[in-house]
């Protein structure tokens, strides 16, 4: 008759519990459209909508993407090198991958709930009842000043099937939780990746402009040896002395200065190396070469190259989840609950059968009355969805102006080099032709300081404009993804997972 009523009692709890767990509430995802309009089919700024292409090197239509190490493209060594040292030794990138570590941790602390938990509790209690206890009926009960002793094995073991939803959507959204956390992994290395290029050519345009002001300052030498070979020989006056001297006492204080940015550049690059800047030095090297041809691809496929526009649609994919969450909230709860073990006043016939005891029964417990506490939940958790909806747009609004902008940049910079060239070759012969007629009396040199004033300008914007191209086509590089795709992000089954061997000497 016992085991008749058990089956009777939990057997069609866990019927219904079974049948009703294919059950969930919410909204079921799609991504929305990006734009209100589809991607163009060409970028506004790429080169095939210009004729004129002069100094501006164009990829050919077979390189459609970059892929894996983006910076290989430069051809430097040295800067091959340092790149791999930031994806190893980088700081933030190791918070970053912790944080990633911890999201997918979280994934499978949510996946616990879909099994059921038990707990075992052994106990002992010694106790004395009152010596002053009476006993009405004269048999039976506790003796007064007795003592007794109580030995407890007990396993209690709870289930909550998921009747709506919840524990799925649960699961869902902290695997989508795990997938921004590793998009964002992503963006984060390929923003210190794209760091270490653009201070490395810094640091190597301000060895291009140190070479510069050597060889102006051996330029100033000669032409104060000159001044003052003409002052005593009374050819010339002092002041032509003076003007000499003060040209290259010039010279000399903005070289010096150079070596500021420089040292910073340096110490910048070591930390994103993970290295003390105090044992930390690069050889000096003038910066000498061009920006490569960038692969751009098509406007499609900017979405799915960078990664901060993936955590955006992951991010998406959660906020669903969470109305799917806030829902089943509406929805009466199902406990499946279960205890037994052993009870004795005695070690010895702790585990005689006799001993045993247990229980077992299903709950249901619905919220009556919260005063639209979960209807405002709802409706939190839509305004949170449709927020994230407007921040994944606005992500791909600013990744196509991103691209435009370094398009226009390297294009217009390449063209305005040049035209500086050009006017460097000007500024030269304008000083070799003022030298000349110093030389012969004709002019004063004043007018020699005049054009070696222009000349060093010239050639010290036309350096700048280098250094500028170079780092340009690092932020084009970057605004395109590097050479991310989204190929790459971790699948929810991938994000599920315990974490690998070479994952855990990582976190080591």
């Amino acid at each position: 008759m016992t085991t008749l009523r058990f089956k009777v009692a939990i057997y069609p709890a866990i019927a219904a519990a079974v049948l009703l767990t294919g059950c969930r509430v919410g909204p079921k995802y799609h991504t929305p459209p990006a734009t209100a309009q589809a991607p163009p089919i060409s970028y506004k700024e790429s080169p095939t909508q210009f004729k004129d292409t002069d100094g501006w090197k164009v990829a050919q239509p077979q390189d459609a993407m970059l892929h894996g190490k983006w910076w290989e493209i430069y051809n430097d060594s040295e800067l091959n090198a340092l790149e791999d040292q930031v994806n190893i030794n980088n700081q933030n990138i190791k918070e970053y991958f912790q944080n990633f570590m911890a999201a997918r941790a979280l994934v499978r602390e949510a996946r616990a709930q879909f099994f059921p938990t038990a707990s075992i509790g052994p106990s002992y209690t010694r106790s004395r009842s009152s010596a002053n206890l009476k006993n009405s009926t004269g048999t039976g009960g506790t003796s007064a000043g007795a003592q007794s002793s109580l030995i407890s094995m007990p396993l209690d073991v709870s289930w909550e099937p998921d009747l709506w939803g919840r524990i799925r959507n649960t699961v869902d959204a902290a695997r989508f939780q795990a997938q921004i956390s590793a998009a964002d992994l992503e963006n984060e290395r390929l923003s210190e990746q794209a760091d270490l290029a653009e201070f490395f050519f810094e640091l190597r345009g301000q060895d291009a402009l140190q070479a510069l002001y050597a060889s102006t300052i051996e330029a100033d030498k000669k032409a104060l040896d000159l001044a003052r070979a003409r002052y005593e020989t009374g050819v010339d006056d002092q002041i032509s002395v003076v003007e000499a001297q003060n040209t290259l006492q010039s010279a000399e204080s903005e070289s010096i200065n150079l070596g500021v940015a420089r040292a910073q550049y340096e110490h910048a690059i070591a930390v994103l190396i993970g290295t003390n800047p105090s044992s930390f030095s690069i050889p000096v090297k003038p910066l000498n070469a061009q920006p490569p041809a960038v692969p751009i691809g098509m406007p499609s496929q900017l979405l799915e190259r960078r990664p901060d526009i993936a955590a955006s649609e992951r991010a998406m994919a959660v906020a669903n989840a969470q109305i799917g969450i806030a829902y089943a909230a509406f929805y009466p709860n199902l406990t499946l609950s279960a205890s037994g073990g052993f009870n004795s006043s005695s070690l010895g016939k702790l585990f005689d059968w006799p001993s045993r005891f247990w229980s077992i029964g299903p709950s249901i417990s619905e919220t009556v009355l919260d005063v639209g506490l979960r209807t405002a939940g709802a409706q939190q958790y839509t305004a949170t969805y449709n927020a994230s909806v407007a921040t994944y747009r606005e992500t791909v609004l600013t990744a196509f102006q991103q691209v435009e902008d370094y398009l226009a940049s390297v294009r217009i910079l390449s063209q305005q080099i040049l035209k500086e060239q050009e006017a460097v070759l000007s500024a030269q012969r304008f000083v070799d032709l003022e030298t000349a007629r110093y030389k012969t009396g004709i002019d004063p040199y004043v007018d020699v300081v005049t054009a070696q004033t222009t000349l060093l300008t010239n050639q010290r914007t036309l350096a700048t404009l280098e250094i500028q191209s170079m780092t340009s086509s690092v932020q084009l590089i970057q605004a395109l993804g590097g050479g991310w795709d989204r190929t790459q992000l971790p699948t929810p089954s991938q994000v599920s997972a315990a974490p690998s061997k070479a994952d855990t000497a990582i976190q080591k």
